[in-house]
């Protein structure tokens, strides 16, 4: 058996029925069959359908960060257990994931800026998360490239981290199958349609001709989880935007946390082969136009304004060399948070989408918490909070963390 068939391939046999479909082999969609099996103990008959290939998606587009500095406490609660759990992936999935805790470095300019740090600080304290508060002197002491000229106060936490995506990836893939589940590469579901004669159940119809009925779906396609919806007459106010990214010429190590400028967006960090990896916030012009269409296009406008970006903040990388650039989609929602559950109207449907670039670093706590519900009947907070359904809610306010950095 190849190495391919033991994370799925594009002729994985399928059964005519299933407990539970998932739709979307990214992270998030693969973190949730691996659980399913792991907490079902192999009982529950799972399938993911995964339109191209694993990490073709966002999930392997994205730069790796994982933090638990947020400016809610439930974020910061479910963060904090997503770290967790990353520590231990390693030995539990059987592969590498190059998880290094250099920590995250957030630095404020503005008066507003610096007044949401010192909240989250104290917040942070509260719920026990090692985040610290710094001078922009105890900044650059953390990392004395920085150029702090303007900076107000920065907060730096020890145990945020960064990953490489693709390992995460291929750790639960290979996981999933390996307990059982049938993961299904290169393989579209044009439709889905409810089952006749009143079940709750679905019939997913694929782009081979197949077809396959699952008594659960699990809608995990992030930002083409409109087009799949819409199949089934959901709209759900959930849009992709493209985000681009960038990687330098390998350095010499120097860097250990993943620095963020709150001012413009910029994030960067170093990668253990000694590449910078950085983004930067660029205006969403056009995300509205068709959410079916996914643009993954990148940009010489990216470039010019990340560069300016990272240049005033560190002013050694004028001589930097960019190696590559890319972009992946944010699925984002109108107020930041997820949208997650049940739907309303098809209470078999789970939706797992709308993570507002956040998915990979929140998939590892998500996909548990999922099947906890699912298998255990456990529910959490977090799937009130995100429900699909809070939009048509009269007492929704529409406020949520909207923060879209790394």
């Amino acid at each position: 058996m190849t190495v391919t068939n033991e994370m799925g391939s594009a002729d994985a046999a399928l059964p005519q029925r299933a407990d539970v479909v998932i739709v979307g082999g990214g992270v998030m969609g693969l973190s949730t069959a691996y659980q399913l099996m792991r907490l079902s103990k192999g009982r529950l008959k799972v399938v993911v359908i995964e339109r191209s290939y694993l990490v073709s998606g966002a999930s392997g587009r994205n730069g790796g960060g994982v933090r638990m500095q947020w400016a809610d406490r439930q974020n910061v609660e479910l963060m904090m257990r997503s770290i967790d759990i990353c520590k231990g992936l390693a030995q539990e999935l059987g592969i590498n994931t190059w998880f290094r805790q250099g920590g995250y470095l957030f630095l404020a300019r503005t008066p507003q800026a610096e007044a949401q740090l010192e909240r989250n600080a104290e917040l942070h304290h509260h719920v026990g998360a090692p985040t610290r508060l710094l001078s922009p002197e105890a900044a650059r002491e953390i990392v004395p490239q920085l150029d702090v000229t303007d900076v107000r106060v920065a907060t730096y936490n020890p145990d945020d981290a960064v990953v490489f995506p693709w390992a995460f990836v291929w750790g639960y893939a290979a996981q999933a199958v390996k307990r059982g589940a049938v993961v299904r590469t290169h393989t579209s579901v044009e439709r889905i349609e409810p089952e006749p004669g009143g079940r709750d159940g679905f019939a997913l119809h694929l782009s081979t001709g197949e077809s396959i009925e699952a008594d659960t779906v699990i809608n995990a396609t992030g930002a083409w989880s409109v087009g799949l919806n819409r199949s089934l007459g959901i709209e759900l106010p959930n849009h992709p935007h493209r985000h681009e990214i960038m990687s330098s010429e390998p350095l010499k190590p120097f860097l250990d946390p993943l620095v963020v400028d709150l001012a413009c967006g910029l994030y960067f960090s170093q990668s253990t082969r000694g590449e910078i990896v950085a983004g930067v916030s660029m205006p969403s012009e056009g995300d509205d136009a068709d959410p079916t269409e996914i643009n993954l296009g990148s940009s010489m406008l990216f470039l010019g304004r990340l560069s300016r970006a990272l240049c005033r903040v560190m002013p050694i990388a004028r001589s930097l060399k960019v190696l590559r650039q890319w972009s992946g989609p944010y699925d984002v929602s109108p107020d930041g948070d997820a949208i997650l559950g049940r739907t309303p109207g098809f209470p078999n449907l789970i939706q797992m989408c709308g993570f507002t670039g956040h998915g990979f670093m929140m998939a590892p706590v998500v996909g548990e918490l999922v099947a906890r519900n699912l298998v255990q009947g456990k529910d959490h907070p977090v799937l009130s909070r995100w429900s699909p359904g809070r939009f048509d809610d009269p007492s929704y306010t529409g406020r949520g963390e909207t923060m879209i950095i790394g």
